[in-house]
């Protein structure tokens, strides 16, 4: 039976340039978000984000290509994807090879430039970005954009799966990305969404959500034979997508799409850990716990990443499986920051302490605007083995 398992990845963000410096950030306890005043980016109101360095991006990516060369927005994907790449012996110019760009807005930021409303710029389209990333590295293949809301990062790794089984191809490479510009916040404020403050997952004081900004690159390859590959390696052993089509924004009260998700992963045995989506806005929050329960995982050690990257919106889904695939590598459970008090319907299993725990399985979870829902079940490549 063919199997699909990660090879390389790499994550850039206000935390570090790389999966590792991030890993190690989230572990230390350290935050990416910073309080913006108000007048920011020319915003009336005071925000809380992740932003990454200009100065660093800049230089990182001087030492690859000419930065004037591409926008802020591309300059991150294709830094992500070069350095996840350049740690394995793939051929990234092979029509073997594929690449998934995963975002919401891509270059969105354009839109505020006058000249670049007036003109029409191809830069604005997400299949530009994703041609201009698959063309640096001389990759022969049309690209594929996902772009569903806040489920793209996770959706993107399905359809990587999906393909790779379909033995078209050897080797995918999964970049999800996206900026933190005027566009967004204000779009996000004008929903009454944001926190001015950082953000507080599935706390009874959480007053919404914060954005954050993140490049991040998963590289999948798929194989006829595990005993091949390396113990330590983690592969998708489960994969699903919902969408229970509830409204354009507000998730479903009785979480009818990310319960069927969850569902139709046909799990044999509980995961040892859930990483979820925990926006720390009042009805998601509420929505997912009640999924958990329903599914009976009200008792499995449950965290948030987002008090440490904010929602990076198209990023996230890569972000958050990178960083629970290394805590679960590491025997890793982390601390939900920004949790103190239980402030959902349905209690469930919140992580107050990042601490050991042996693990061979995580779930993680996501949901987005329109309804959509996945969920994804991560797992050591020697449970194949022991299956």
């Amino acid at each position: 039976m063919a199997t699909v398992y990660q090879i390389s990845h790499n994550i850039i963000s206000n935390l570090g340039f790389s999966s590792e410096e991030n890993y190690n950030s989230v572990y230390n306890g350290l935050s990416g978000l910073v309080s913006y005043p108000t007048n920011t980016m020319n915003i009336p109101e005071a925000f809380c984000a992740s932003i990454i360095d200009e100065n660093k991006l800049n230089m990182e990516f001087s030492n690859i290509g000419n930065r004037n060369n591409y926008s802020r927005f591309d300059k991150m994907t294709i830094l992500s994807a070069y350095s996840a790449i350049r740690k394995t012996n793939i051929d990234p110019s092979s029509q073997r090879t594929q690449f998934i760009l995963s975002t919401t807005k891509g270059n969105i930021d354009l839109l505020e430039n006058a000249e670049a409303k007036s003109s029409n710029d191809k830069q604005l389209f997400l299949w530009n970005s994703a041609r201009l990333l698959s063309q640096y590295f001389e990759n022969p293949n049309t690209p594929l954009v996902v772009s569903n809301a806040c489920i793209s990062g996770v959706s993107a790794q399905i359809v990587a799966k999906r393909l790779l089984l379909t033995g078209k191809y050897d080797h995918i490479v999964v970049v999800g990305a996206d900026i933190v510009s005027k566009f967004v916040v204000t779009g996000f404020q004008s929903f009454k969404a944001l926190s001015a403050e950082k953000c507080l997952p599935f706390d009874s004081e959480r007053k919404g959500l914060n954005i954050g900004e993140a490049a991040a690159t998963i590289i999948y390859g798929v194989s006829e034979d595990v005993s091949s590959l390396d113990s330590n390696a983690l592969y998708i052993d489960a994969e699903a997508i919902t969408n229970d089509a509830n409204h354009i924004s507000g998730p479903s009260r009785t979480a009818e799409g990310l319960t069927l998700a969850i569902k139709n992963l046909n799990m044999t045995t509980m995961p040892d850990f859930i990483c979820a989506h925990g926006t720390a806005t009042p009805y998601n929050d509420d929505m997912e716990a009640l999924a958990l329960t329903r599914c009976e995982l009200n008792k499995i050690p449950t965290f948030s990443l987002k008090g440490y990257f904010g929602h990076s919106l198209g990023a996230t889904g890569v972000v958050e499986t990178i960083i629970a695939s290394l805590a679960m590598q590491n025997n890793v459970v982390f601390k939900s920051m920004g949790y103190n008090k239980c402030g959902v319907s349905n209690p469930i299993q919140i992580s107050t302490e990042t601490q050991k725990l042996e693990s061979k399985s995580f779930l993680k979870t996501i949901s987005g605007f329109g309804g959509c829902n996945a969920a994804i079940l991560i797992k050591n490549i020697e449970q194949i083995a022991n299956a």
